[in-house]
């Protein structure tokens, strides 16, 4: 359950804040993954039955889509069309109640198109309008709800951004933000994985004509709510993202300030919106707080990145507190250290973690 921010490359509450104690930890490496900087495991969301599912990258820098049964039981898989170059390949990102996966492939010529795997193998594919056909344009698939409705975006030919709804009988619709800019690397996204509720309310980011961030979630109906947080700053790249939206439109997310620090956030459903910093973050440009993901318990978790460019795990309870947590093996040098993106309703974070070598491997940690 995570968000995803277009590029890729208030109330300040009282909190408590607690160490981590002992948890169970599992390491997930996919079969076939690579031990090189930039190869290895990065799973995408762990299931209430505790199947993991994400992506491996090989010693040929390829991705391939894998699921991870409860009881350590890998299937790889590749969506037929998908490039088998460095930076090609199959990327899952999302998985719904029945098993089914949606995600994006890579072709050989870096476009991206969206797919979906059924629990039994079956795999359909698609782009959705204004998709561009050149390096880096494309199909972005990422969120499938209990009903099989989809939401991505897409990037057009001046690599402009436009949001889509895929309904279950593969009808697509695309739908602009207020305020979306209209250059490259601006326009409207959506979220990862959890930026579509059972409603079919979807959350993600607005990029204006200045490329600052203003976050939003759209309503069934098309109505917009657009969500700046009070500390958000005004300058390029700065602003206001989502990490996605829950049944009760509770919506998550992170806003970076005047500095380019990132802070979290949560939006209530009565609007009111409380800002936190988790204890392990930094104060300068490219550090903070970056919530990734959220359960139906309202629990948030994601990576903080400190003064020395270490990077660690933070849980946020219900109740502010804040847990903070290491993997074991991550490294402990500037890039490196834990990377927390998956949580099911079990409070079990998964995630991947970057060791001394630079090399990913998954990770699961159980209360």
């Amino acid at each position: 359950m995570k968000r995803e921010q277009l590029w890729m490359p208030v109330i300040l509450l009282f909190l408590a804040v607690s160490t981590a104690s002992a948890q169970t930890y599992i390491t997930i490496d996919a079969p076939g993954a690579g031990s090189s900087q930039g190869q290895g495991t990065f799973p995408q969301n762990v299931t209430n039955t505790g199947v993991v599912f994400g992506y491996f990258v090989d010693p040929s820098g390829v991705l391939h889509g894998f699921i991870r049964s409860s009881q350590g039981n890998y299937t790889t898989f590749n969506v037929s069309g998908a490039g088998t170059g460095s930076g090609q390949g199959t990327m899952p990102a999302s998985i719904n109640f029945f098993g089914s996966i949606t995600g994006v492939y890579i072709d050989a010529d870096n476009v991206s198109h969206g797919f979906i795997r059924t629990a039994n193998g079956n795999v359909t594919t698609y782009d959705a309008p204004y998709a561009g056909t050149g390096a880096g344009q494309g199909t972005l698939s990422y969120n499938i709800n209990f009903w099989g409705e989809i939401a991505g975006y897409v990037f057009d030919s001046v690599n402009r951004a436009h949001a889509f709804l895929r309904s279950p009988n593969g009808s697509i619709f695309t739908y602009e933000g207020p305020g979306a800019g209209t250059g490259a690397i601006q326009g409207t996204g959506t979220a990862e994985g959890i930026g579509l509720n059972l409603e079919g309310a979807v959350a993600g980011a607005i990029i204006d004509d200045s490329s600052v961030l203003h976050g939003y979630f759209r309503l069934a109906d098309g109505t917009f709510v657009v969500i700046n947080a009070p500390g958000a700053g005004t300058g390029p790249g700065q602003g206001t993202d989502t990490d996605g939206i829950s049944d009760d439109f509770t919506v998550p997310g992170v806003y970076y300030d005047s500095h380019s620090v990132s802070h979290g956030f949560i939006r209530y459903p009565d609007g009111t919106l409380i800002e936190y910093d988790a204890p392990c973050a930094g104060t300068s440009s490219g550090q903070g707080t970056l919530p990734e993901v959220f359960n139906l318990r309202g629990v948030v978790a994601g990576p903080c990145t400190d003064s020395n460019n270490v990077v660690h795990g933070f849980i946020r309870n219900t109740d502010a507190v804040i847990t903070v947590f290491d993997a074991p093996g991550a490294g402990s040098s500037a890039g490196q250290g834990t990377f927390p993106d998956a949580m099911n309703d079990e409070n079990w974070v998964g995630g991947n973690y970057l060791d001394a070598n630079n090399a990913s491997h998954g990770f699961l940690r159980i209360p």
